[in-house]
């Protein structure tokens, strides 16, 4: 049906169509697509059982909205935002562009919210269903990005199964200098401060960029080693590797998703899993799309998925196509469950 459809929604700009499926959903009349359980593709995940892998990754629920239907439609998990301390509108329109043959997008949003106040009343009068990751970055305009950190975690710490430290996004200008062992050093440190001023046990993640090099890689995983950091996801969009698409938008600058990212990210979470093993969790993204390409994940160290590209092109059933397909993968391949799987490349 999505197939018959998509002509018609993609007359619409990106962003007019991703209005569009947020307020559909906010009407949260879906009923459960996939109510399925397969022991399969259970997975353990911060003493949480998922019934999926899979999940949605930061940028589709930007204001914590619509997190509860999206797990009728068979994610495993959420992560909403990226959340702001204040609200701001992002960058300049038009900012987000399709590459349709290339099943790709870019985009330049900028991190545009409602802000930290108003998502965490949405997540506080509507209790999650399931497991709740809350992705926080600072504000374009603000003086201290250490205390912008700060102030979402002190808001979202006791809302979150976890909390994600965006620090990748090439969308706000030198965000990725935390990248720098000196200044990630600091980051992490002041976090873990916070964290114990609060008393507070929620683990936190760090999204990291795909564009960073081998000497940076044994750094971030030292620095995570060293101040407990339990999840990293591996990856953000690129703003780079632009040679082999095909459609004209690959020259506008943003952050390029999709599948030109899928083999990227895929290297990169084994170059992760092979320096941080188990210690730390790996939520594997980037172009994914179908079971093969979440196996294909977790076979590189990932323990969960996030897709978010994927369900602009395959449509709303996709995680409940994926759950169904992974399911025989896992059977065929000769495991018990997905999470034997894991790292198995190496």
């Amino acid at each position: 049906m999505f197939n018959l459809i998509r002509p018609f929604i993609f007359k619409f700009s990106p962003e007019v169509a991703h209005s569009l499926a947020i307020k559909a959903l906010k009407l949260n009349q879906i009923p459960a697509i996939d109510k399925t359980t397969r022991v399969t593709i259970q997975t353990k995940f911060l003493n949480k059982t998922l019934n999926s892998p899979l999940g949605v990754a930061a940028g589709f629920d930007k204001n914590a909205e619509v997190y509860n239907p999206l797990y009728k439609l068979g994610f495993g998990f959420v992560e909403v935002g990226t959340i702001t301390p204040k609200p701001q509108i992002g960058n300049p329109k038009p900012r987000v562009f399709r590459l349709e043959e290339d099943e790709a997008l870019i985009n330049r949003l900028g991190f545009n919210n409602i802000g930290s106040e108003e998502s965490k009343k949405n997540i506080e009068n509507n209790s999650p269903n399931g497991l709740l990751g809350i992705n926080i970055g600072p504000n374009k305009d603000t003086e201290n990005r250490f205390e912008d950190y700060l102030i979402c975690f002190r808001k979202f710490h006791n809302l979150a199964d976890y909390i994600t430290i965006n620090i990748s996004s090439p969308n706000t200008e030198n965000l990725r200098n935390f990248h720098k062992n000196e200044e990630l050093d600091n980051l992490l440190k002041c976090i873990n401060e916070e964290k114990k001023n609060l008393n507070s046990n929620v683990p936190i993640a760090v999204k990291v960029s795909p564009d960073i090099d081998e000497k940076s890689i044994d750094e971030i995983s030292e620095l995570f080693l060293k101040y407990n950091v339990q999840i990293v996801i591996v990856s953000n969009t690129t703003d780079r590797n632009r040679e082999n698409i095909s459609n004209i938008n690959k020259l506008e600058k943003g952050g390029l998703s999709g599948k030109p990212l899928e083999n990227i990210s895929n290297e990169l979470i084994n170059k992760f899993f092979k320096l941080v093993g188990k210690k730390i969790l790996i939520i594997g993204v980037g172009g994914v799309d179908s079971a093969d390409g979440v196996f294909n994940k977790i076979v590189s160290g990932a323990t969960l998925v996030q897709l978010y590209t994927g369900m602009v092109y395959k449509g709303p059933t996709i995680a409940s196509k994926i759950n169904k397909d992974l399911d025989e993968i896992v059977k065929r391949e000769g495991f018990k469950n997905i999470s034997e799987v894991i790292g198995t490349k190496n």
